[in-house]
């Protein structure tokens, strides 16, 4: 783990690079738990339901891209060391969400978003910038940004297919995990964000989660 030794900002630059590149090219390093779909049988899904399941999941894997780097900008900029460590933990375990929803669209018989680096991209300069606006503004981007998350996981799972017992395992664990993360962030000393700011997250998550459904 980083947190062993001190870095050099060049370093935490390049780890946020290879971290980036994990990410959009090819396989992140998870935390090793488990798939929550293992040995869960393929359910009977006809056309129609195959075609929401998999662009459901592949806004999920869109949002977990984005969640890469939200952390990775907030943990370059944080100040505080436990802060930084924070961000690391819950970017590893996001890490995990990230395989499991790949695997699943994949399952599906689709790929993950085209934008893939657009979302990376843009959410690694947001975090950034809340970064340096102080750790506990930081801190609160996370609480409320995981809540957001939370509400668009649960309107997954009504909506994917009840049939489809193998995505909707990972979205309950995807939103199990948020809601954690959401926590530690508050008790870590996360200030509630303006109402304004918050309103302004969530009409760019709708922006996000429309494409990424069909690009």
């Amino acid at each position: 783990m980083t947190q062993n030794r001190n870095l050099s900002k060049l370093d935490d630059l390049l780890i946020s690079v290879d971290q980036g590149l994990r990410t959009v090219f090819g396989r992140p390093l998870t935390t090793g738990r488990p798939n929550p779909a293992r040995g869960m049988p393929e359910g009977a899904l006809d056309e129609a339901s195959e075609g929401v399941a998999r662009g459901l999941m592949r806004v999920n894997h869109a949002g977990e891209v984005a969640a890469q780097g939200l952390y990775q900008g907030q943990a370059v900029a944080a100040r505080l060391p436990q802060v930084r460590r924070t961000m690391e933990e819950a970017a590893q375990e996001e890490n995990d969400h990230l395989a499991w929803c790949e695997d699943r669209v994949r399952e599906l018989g689709g790929r993950p978003s085209l934008l893939g680096p657009f979302w990376y991209a843009g959410s690694f300069m947001i975090g950034a910038l809340a970064g340096v606006a102080g750790d506990k503004w930081s801190l609160g981007f996370v609480a409320e940004t995981e809540r957001q998350v939370g509400d668009h996981l649960g309107d997954h799972l009504y909506r994917l297919p009840v049939d489809d017992q193998r995505s909707r395992a990972i979205v309950e664990q995807m939103r199990e995990d948020e809601a954690r993360h959401a926590t530690v962030a508050v008790e870590s000393g996360g200030a509630p964000l303006p109402r304004p700011l918050r309103r302004l997250m969530g009409l760019s998550s709708k922006v996000m989660t429309t494409l990424a459904y069909r690009i």
